[in-house]
């Protein structure tokens, strides 16, 4: 079942030969029980900080967080992070200890972990340490903190966070006391950074289970984004959909693929709708305008956490264009690939899949509509169709040879003829697109 590579067992060797304890603990722990290849081995150890870096003195040591006990070691290209056995005391903050205590008792050091299942601890002689009852809750599918929910989820207010990533990620439930204490005291994730929020938030989207979680617990997500409060239970009235605003977000979300900016765009893409709802006189809700409403707020939660620009514009754009209707005509297409780019025009297309996929089953036809867009997309870019500047058969030094002046006029000759071509008005030859940009310069 543990499978070690060559590089911990040569760590485990080096320390027990030098007198001192060593165990691979948490995550990698928790997915051998799984059954799956762990991405990373955590090393924990009696030794102390100073004693790791003696045992380890031949080797690359680099000092990753020496005052909490941890320092990385390479061995044959392999980075090992190596831990002291440590007790943590008071968290003022919520989120950092106040002080770590260094210690030689594995049971001390497991015991301040957060969930059980991240609290086991193995070694090929003593075998699986496991005192808190991980492996049990892992073959029940629970999270379940270690000790005393309100003491976990009180020292560190991420830990509410990671409980709902762990339920998305393993597709397991929430222990019931454990869930309680995350709902008392949700609030306190005001306390953490927008950064370490943003990170658990997106892998807890991307996991398998994350339908059920977003069900479960908005209010909780709410604390970091209040925007999707507004949305749950809001009945759309509309012929289309038989889920409230938040249902269908939900189905949405699960009906795209587990990337993070596909799945945040599937969560903020209605956002406006609760803003924007009217009913007309025979009773069908409309939400007129709520893409425009979304993308605004979906900006304003991306600022919150801090997104990075390069997703925050991948994100606003899908939730901006959500709504517009994608024809399968080739000129029609061209102008969304130039206007999109060719991975963002994809990246929608998968969006208005998910967004069909929430809606009442008799309206989810639009899916054949979806293919031939995205096989009339495909077959212009393989036979190499012009969409955009950088694949008209003229640029700026080709218009400058035959008399244009640098400035503004040589951009809009460009787009001209650009747009001529993905019209079919003329070939993307140079010799006919120089003819007509010398007569189009030419006009009175």
């Amino acid at each position: 079942m543990f499978m070690l590579p060559e590089e911990v067992n040569i760590a485990f060797d080096m320390l027990t030969n030098a007198g001192f304890e060593a165990y691979i603990v948490g995550g990698c722990v928790r997915d051998f029980l799984m059954g799956t290849d762990p991405d990373d081995f955590d090393i924990t150890t009696s030794a102390l900080p100073f004693e790791i870096k003696e045992v380890f003195k031949d080797f690359k040591v680099i000092e990753t967080g020496l005052k909490h006990g941890t320092v990385t070691v390479v061995i044959k290209h392999f980075h090992l992070e190596i831990t002291t056995f440590r007790t943590e005391s008071s968290y003022s903050d919520n989120r950092h200890p106040d002080h770590v205590h260094f210690t030689r008792s594995l049971k001390e050091d497991l015991a301040r972990r957060d969930f059980t299942v991240n609290a086991m601890a193995y070694n090929p002689v003593v075998g699986l340490v496991d005192i808190f009852g991980g492996r049990k809750d892992l073959e029940n599918k629970i999270i379940r903190t270690v000790g005393e929910a309100k003491e976990r989820f009180s020292e560190d207010a991420l830990r509410i966070l990671r409980a709902l990533r762990f339920a998305s990620k393993l597709g397991f439930d929430i222990e019931e006391n454990t869930l309680q204490a995350a709902r008392e005291l949700k609030e306190s994730l005001k306390n953490v950074a927008a950064e370490r929020v943003y990170v658990e938030f997106t892998k807890l989207l991307c996991g398998k289970n994350t339908g059920s979680v977003l069900m479960s617990c908005p209010d909780i997500l709410g604390v970091w984004v209040p925007e999707i409060l507004p949305m749950v239970g809001f009945k759309q009235h509309n012929f289309h959909h038989i889920y409230d605003v938040w249902e269908h977000t939900v189905k949405v979300v699960e009906n795209v693929p587990a990337v993070p900016h596909l799945r945040l765009a599937a969560l903020m893409h209605d956002m406006g709708k609760p803003g924007t709802f009217s009913l007309d006189d025979k009773g069908v809700g409309h939400f007129y305008g709520h893409p425009k409403i979304s993308t605004v707020l979906a900006g304003n939660v991306l600022n919150r956490l801090k997104v990075d620009n390069e997703t925050r514009h991948k994100v606003v754009e899908l939730v901006r264009h959500h709504d517009t209707p994608l024809q399968a005509d080739s000129k029609a297409i061209k102008r969304k690939l130039n206007k999109l780019g060719e991975q963002l025009f994809f990246d929608l297309i998968d969006i208005c899949r998910g967004d069909n996929m929430g809606q009442a089953p008799e309206y989810r036809s639009r899916q054949k509509h979806l293919d031939l867009v995205e096989e009339t997309a495909r077959s212009i870019i393989n036979q190499e169709e012009c969409f955009s500047l950088k694949t008209l058969a003229v640029n700026g030094s080709d218009l400058m040879a035959v008399g244009f002046k640098p400035g503004p006029e040589l951009g809009e000759v460009l787009k001209f003829l650009l747009e001529l071509v993905m019209d079919s008005k003329i070939e993307n030859s140079k010799e006919d697109l120089l003819k007509v940009a010398v007569s189009y310069c030419q006009k009175p």
